[in-house]
């Protein structure tokens, strides 16, 4: 994404790109790391690189179920070669291939010795004991020893979120427990006197605690261990010793709500007492308001506290120093360009996170808008698979290339 052009002296609006940066500056030192069965890997951020105990492939086989054999013995207006035996997958001490003869060999099976090429077996036919076959190139259908990586390779790196396809490939290296970063416990505080959990009754000016719901999954989706047991009153003896407590129990602090203006939003007051705070007023939309500091030493990151605008604050401006506080290497999201399936006419000095919905158009794939914004809203957040991203200061029209981040891309 292009850095916001807005101006950041004063009291003016700290640019996205500019706060995640200075946010990753401050990633505490690297979490403790333990071994786990690679079963239980997935998700996890592996600490320490991964060398490869052999090459891969550990031997030259076949690419294809066919016959394996020397490419110089059959000439150019093919050959009937006679059979010298058959190999399968799992099959060893083989004994070399004799000259002029072929042998029936299956897929993954190891090459004999002296065979330098396989004939898949939709080419040939059997003839008794012998099978005709057309000429092949050197080395046709073979996986040589060593073509996916040579032996001490470093095939995965520390930091390496592990997907699936990293645990298979760690499997097929022999790997049966792998060292991982511990789990980063997260402390998520939500902030109010109006906030119940759902299944409470409701009295007049009060609402559910949805930000509970929406960052503690959020936070999970990540990897994280999540208490978010903690509610803040508005009271500043409460609100400190909640902080307190839970800054000694937990890596880093999330809280939702009770960093604006407002004289009733006690914890910043709170943090400051106990440690450092910062308040900036972020480029974004929805969002702006967001703090940062320490807590006991613990640091801490207050997003707002309307609904669409915690999600949002969270899934762009959180998620890399969380996901970096857990060792990982790679924590900005890689935005698609696709085209704008609308007009956006009047300029903003804050960057437009817009839920939208990609939709094929005309043979073209565009970002549609849901049309409720707002920044209390999650029904537009349900609707899209994805933010469009309009920059401060630009106007667009339908048919322009913006840049959309899939929710896809940043829940995970």
């Amino acid at each position: 994404m292009s850095a916001c052009g807005c101006d950041v002296q004063g009291h003016s609006l700290r640019p996205v790109d500019q706060a995640i940066a200075e946010l990753l500056t401050r990633v505490p030192a690297a979490l403790p790391h333990e071994s786990i069965a690679l079963s239980e890997a997935c998700g996890r951020v592996l600490a320490l690189d991964v060398r490869a105990p052999w090459p891969m492939p550990a031997w030259d086989n076949s690419a294809m179920d066919g016959y394996a054999l020397r490419a110089a013995d059959v000439p150019t207006e093919g050959a009937c070669l006679p059979l010298a035996g058959r190999i399968a997958a799992g099959d060893s001490g083989l004994q070399p291939l004799p000259v002029g003869h072929a042998v029936r060999i299956f897929t993954g099976a190891p090459l004999p010795p002296g065979a330098d090429s396989v004939v898949a077996q939709e080419q040939a036919q059997e003839e008794g004991a012998s099978v005709r076959l057309p000429a092949t190139a050197l080395g046709s259908h073979v996986r040589r020893c060593g073509e996916e990586f040579e032996v001490n390779s470093c095939v995965l790196q520390a930091g390496q979120r592990l997907r699936p396809q990293e645990l298979g490939l760690l499997a097929s290296l022999g790997v049966a427990e792998v060292q991982v970063y511990r789990r980063l416990r997260v402390g998520l505080l939500s902030s109010g006197n109006e906030l119940r959990e759902p299944g409470e009754p409701l009295q007049a000016g009060q609402i559910c605690n949805a930000n509970r719901y929406s960052i503690s999954a959020v936070l999970r989706g990540w990897g994280c261990e999540v208490d978010d047991t903690v509610l803040l009153v508005d009271e500043l003896d409460a609100s400190r010793d909640a902080l307190r407590l839970a800054a000694a129990q937990c890596d880093v602090l999330i809280s939702t709500g009770g960093v604006s203006v407002g004289e009733e939003d006690h914890l910043k007051h709170a943090v400051s007492e106990l440690g450092e705070l910062q308040l900036w007023r972020l480029a974004i939309q929805p969002g702006k308001p967001l703090a940062f500091g320490h807590v006991c030493g613990t640091p801490w990151i207050g997003l707002p506290g309307n609904p669409a605008a915690a999600l949002i604050t969270a899934l762009v401006v959180a998620r890399p120093f969380v996901l970096r506080a857990q060792g990982c290497r790679d924590v900005l999201p890689q935005p698609l360009r696709i085209a704008a399936g609308f007009t956006w006419s009047k300029t903003n000095t804050r960057r437009q996170y817009l839920r939208a919905r990609m939709r094929l158009m005309d043979g073209q794939l565009r970002a549609v808008l849901h049309p409720k914004q707002g920044s209390a809203m999650l029904t537009a957040a349900c609707w899209a698979d994805g933010l469009a991203i309009v920059e401060c200061q630009r106007t667009l029209v339908e048919g322009e290339l913006i840049d959309f981040l899939p929710f896809d891309s940043v829940l995970h």
